[in-house]
């Protein structure tokens, strides 16, 4: 019998190799590849075309109940999962240490608890004492949560189906769990397929919905193979920077709800606290009008958020390169619009460093950012503060034309709700809103006339 081939297998992009080295080819990663167990010759050649079980057929079209979401008890947790938790789905969350993955989830697991739901939460990296210290930190110390600290998916499986099934299983983390019928240490790309593999399995044929914490890798990605991911039916992110109290919990993936929603929570002494109106907190501090701010009514799925974008000019000495720096929006676009601003408004920037950032950590990736950014850059190279309680937005193009943009309705209706009382956009899609006057822009030109002209 020949003898079965090894097999190497990259840590980070799952590329298979025959032989070991040092660098990965694919991902150009350094010492991340593992042996994996070979393949042996007779599962290879084993027919599969019988001896197993009939599988039974269920039509698309059958009067069936629909399965009914869990809530979490977080209302901006449910939002980001589409309205709750579906029975049988599998939750992948990913997100930078110390983020706040484990305290979310934990206040999550305690509300089921004290709705009258079973939750389970089973730690990888914590022992049981430790996750009740945090508990009566957060003030969860009351909450009837089932605690139990193991790496071992044979042991978590065998205890789970000696009980009745939970409403709620979380496991933090998914990198930190080990099976016994597979070779290679937990964090693998075998031990996290295979793991993963059984405890979806579980949760779909018991109707547990199932909650992965995953690590993340130093560029934000989930870490271990891209399978993760595609096993699961959503993808979360926690986003956001530990120096700043807000935090957003992104839908990455998500088969039972839109991927554009967003839930915003705030750091507090008692744990992640929500945040039902998000405008008020990227505004705050925003009381005096300066030259270089603009409010952009930015969209979240269907959830309008105002943040202030801040721009800041130096003029430099004759021959010195300027610098240009972004925190919160893409660089190449600031290079696009520096240069239109440049070809069709006659406006230099040539000789003066820019400086563009988004208040609170916040990032933008709406094409209709590009007005309130021009009117930030213009404000700061006049020195013209921008007319009090407006806001802006629009797509510019390389023309010069101001675009139009998606859901301009809701984002004047927002800006109306928080007192603000003037909106410059592209001139379609606007409609009156009460207690707010529109006006609308066709070219970049006639946003310096309104700048300059203070109207």
């Amino acid at each position: 019998m020949a003898k079965p081939k090894r097999r190497f297998v990259c840590q980070a992009c799952g590329s298979v190799t025959t032989r070991w080295q040092g660098q990965c080819a694919d991902c150009s990663e350094w010492n991340t590849l593992a042996e994996e167990a070979p393949e042996t010759i007779f599962s290879a050649k084993h027919d599969l075309s019988s001896g197993g079980r009939r599988v039974a057929f269920v039509p698309l079209d059958a009067p069936v109940a629909l399965p009914v979401r869990r809530s979490t008890g977080i209302a901006e947790f449910d939002r980001a999962l589409g309205g709750g938790l579906v029975p049988g789905c599998a939750v992948l969350m990913g997100g930078d240490p110390g983020i706040g993955k484990s305290t979310l989830l934990l206040q999550a697991a305690a509300k089921v608890a004290l709705n009258g739901g079973e939750a389970v939460y089973i730690s990888g990296e914590e022992a049981s004492d430790q996750v009740r210290l945090r508990a009566d930190r957060l003030g969860l110390g009351k909450a009837p949560i089932q605690l139990a600290s193991a790496t071992s998916v044979r042991d978590i499986l065998t205890t789970l189906g000696s009980m009745n099934p939970p409403s709620l299983l979380v496991i933090d983390s998914i990198q930190t769990m080990h099976s016994d019928q597979i070779e290679g240490a937990p964090g693998t790309v075998s031990q996290v397929r295979g793991c993963a593999f059984e405890l979806i399995r579980y949760a779909k044929e018991s109707g547990v919905s199932l909650v992965l914490v995953g690590h993340v890798t130093k560029d934000g990605s989930i870490a271990g193979p891209r399978v993760l991911e595609h096993m699961v039916d959503v993808v979360m992110s926690f986003e956001g920077e530990r120096s700043h109290q807000y935090r957003i919990l992104r839908a990455i993936k998500n088969r039972f709800g839109a991927v554009d929603e967003i839930g915003v929570f705030a750091m507090a002494g008692a744990g992640l606290e929500e945040v039902g109106n998000p405008s008020m907190l990227f505004l705050s501090g925003r009381e005096d009008q300066v030259a270089g701010s603009a409010v952009f009514p930015a969209l979240e799925g269907t959830r309008p958020v105002l943040v202030e974008i801040q721009a800041l000019t130096v003029r430099l000495a004759s021959g010195a390169t300027p610098r240009r720096a972004v925190v919160g929006w893409d660089s190449g676009r600031l290079a696009m619009l520096l240069a239109v601003l440049e070809a069709r408004c006659g406006l230099s920037f040539s000789t003066a460093e820019v400086y563009l950032n988004v208040a609170g950590g916040y990032r933008l990736t709406d094409p209709a950012a590009d007005l309130a950014v021009a009117a930030a850059l213009i404000s700061a190279l006049s020195d013209r503060p921008l007319p009090q309680a407006s806001i802006w937005f629009g797509e510019v193009s390389l023309a010069g034309e101001v675009r139009p943009v998606a859901h301009t309705p809701v984002r004047l209706r927002e800006a109306a709700k928080l007192g603000f009382r003037l909106g410059c956009g592209p001139e379609a899609g606007a409609e009156k809103v009460d207690g707010l006057r529109y006006s609308p822009l066709k070219l970049l030109p006639n946003l310096i006339d309104r700048i300059m002209g203070g109207s």
